[in-house]
């Protein structure tokens, strides 16, 4: 049986530079940068579980902040799901795979 994926948009406001770029590099592990500070990442459940272990690891509580929004299953989540205004960045959905 296949785990189902989720589609999750990331966001956060870090203070510090150094956690910023780190974290930067743990969402861009699981998923696509979609603006600078916000992330568009398809995981199954034990793999947001990983994903937010990272995220609660890396940041300070106390001054920075993240936040996941549930977009729901990837069946039903296309890019139909989001609109752009002006610049885009491609994501995985937009990349031709060759295997």
């Amino acid at each position: 049986m296949t785990a189902r994926l989720s589609r999750l948009l990331v966001a956060y406001d870090i203070v510090d530079d150094r956690r910023r770029t780190r974290l930067a590099n743990i969402l861009q592990s699981f998923g696509d940068r979609i603006q600078f500070s916000v992330f568009l990442v398809d995981v199954t459940d034990a793999q947001e579980v990983r994903m937010r272990a990272k995220v609660n690891a890396e940041i300070d509580g106390r001054v920075d902040s993240v936040l996941f929004c549930r977009l729901g299953p990837t069946a039903t989540t296309g890019s139909t799901s989001i609109t752009y205004l002006g610049c885009r960045r491609t994501t995985t959905d937009d990349t031709d795979f060759v295997v």
